[in-house]
């Protein structure tokens, strides 16, 4: 496997591996079509992100990769891009899957690539998930083939074993959350996409956490694949100030976050907790007591989450309370606080919450509120991303300003 880092005093010794995929500096430094090109900048990417400079050349050059970096950096843009690049608008064929671990994510990459793209007269893109009619995805897979479907692995491989989706043409696979995509959960339905796909199909990995086990199942279908990471420590979300606040039970707990709303609900900010249960129980809490809130969880049906997504996004709510089908990957720009309800189960979960604030850049603040048993995962998840979470303040209202 070639490896390279997103810092330069950390590549590979290799000069010819440096020389040949130099940091692209500017967007003009890409030898892509002036289509795409005026699409990146009316998209509102003035310059390449760290992830960008160093993860779109190799995809553009049709090598596989797997590549690291922390929400926020610009993933969807990189792999956006990439994958664009290699479209030909012109072949009436499928030629790029992108698969995501859930619905909203999903929709949101094809409305990245859409709006990339939409300079690139012709370019078509599709989303399949479930929810959907199957006989209307089909029809439309039928009489206007995308160029580019994004979805979720249950049903593209539905699709692809129905013959709606034509596998020989796709040329370009990418997993976005790879470490979901490739946990017990979806490894199967993963493996069995692929098992219609030729040999030489590319395929491009992209997560903020990249654990051990993926690289044994990625040797199974990836050839020589360039690798981009960041370290463990370098993964501590840069420009987002950590804290806790120390409480006895839930019921100082849920005292505390009501103390907090005033300040909270000046900006946007999402509430996590670690069940669909957790998350009814203080919906329901905060509705009583008066609180304009909204909520998403994993039980709500595509039109209730959809719906929930469009007021937070919009500003009619100003406090999501979401259970993790929101940690990974959606990206809501104006978002500066999150808060941890409850403590996440997983140091890897920590980092795709936090990283829903202060995106590309943006100030943000995480805010962990803990009991005596969260104790231990707290000093696990400062161990691992060399981090330390503070005491909030007093003058919290002031960090935001």
């Amino acid at each position: 496997m070639i490896t390279m880092s997103l810092e330069k005093d950390n590549l590979d010794s290799s000069s010819d591996l440096e020389n040949y995929y130099d940091e692209i500096n500017n967007w003009d430094d890409l030898d892509i079509n002036k289509d795409l090109l005026r699409g990146i900048y009316a998209y509102g990417f003035e310059k390449p992100s760290p992830i960008q400079k160093k993860a779109i050349k190799p995809i553009m050059e049709k090598r596989d990769l797997i590549a690291q970096a922390q929400s926020g950096t610009g993933k969807t843009g990189t792999f956006s891009i990439g994958a664009l690049s290699l479209v030909d608008v012109n072949d009436k064929t499928t030629q790029v899957l992108i698969l995501s671990p859930t619905r909203e994510l999903s929709k949101q990459t094809a409305s990245v690539i859409t709006s990339i793209g939409t300079m690139m007269n012709g370019l078509t893109v599709q989303t399949i998930v479930g929810g959907t009619s199957i006989n209307e995805d089909s029809y439309t897979l039928k009489n206007n083939t995308p160029h580019v479907i994004t979805g979720c692995p249950g049903r593209i491989y539905d699709m692809i074993r129905r013959g709606h989706i034509h596998s020989k043409t796709i040329k370009l696979v990418i997993l976005d959350e790879a470490d979901e995509m490739l946990s017990s959960g979806f490894k199967e339905q993963v493996y069995n996409i692929f098992q219609y796909f030729t040999n030489d199909i590319q395929v491009a990995l992209f997560s903020a956490t990249l654990p051990d086990y993926i690289y044994n199942i990625t040797n199974k279908f990836m050839r020589n694949p360039v690798k981009i990471s960041v370290k463990t420590e370098q993964l501590t979300l840069e420009g987002i100030s950590q804290y806790y606040v120390a409480i006895e039970d839930d019921r100082q707990k849920y005292a505390t976050l009501k103390d907090l709303y005033s300040v909270i609900s000046m900006s946007q900010c999402i509430i996590y907790c670690n069940s669909v249960k957790r998350v009814s129980d203080l919906y329901d809490a905060m509705v009583e007591d008066g609180f304009p809130v909204c909520r998403i969880h994993s039980g709500m049906d595509k039109v209730e989450r959809n719906a929930a997504f469009s007021e937070f996004r919009t500003g009619k709510y100003r406090v999501l309370i979401s259970s993790n089908v929101t940690s990974r990957g959606i990206d809501i720009q104006q978002v500066s606080v999150v808060i941890n309800f409850d403590v996440p189960k997983c140091v890897h979960n920590y980092l795709h919450r936090i990283g829903r604030s202060g995106r590309w850049g943006r100030k943000g603040i995480g805010i962990n509120l803990i009991t005596r048993r969260d104790v231990s995962i707290m000093k696990d998840i400062e161990a691992h991303y060399s981090c330390q979470i503070s005491e909030l303040p007093a003058d919290f209202d002031t960090l935001l300003k």
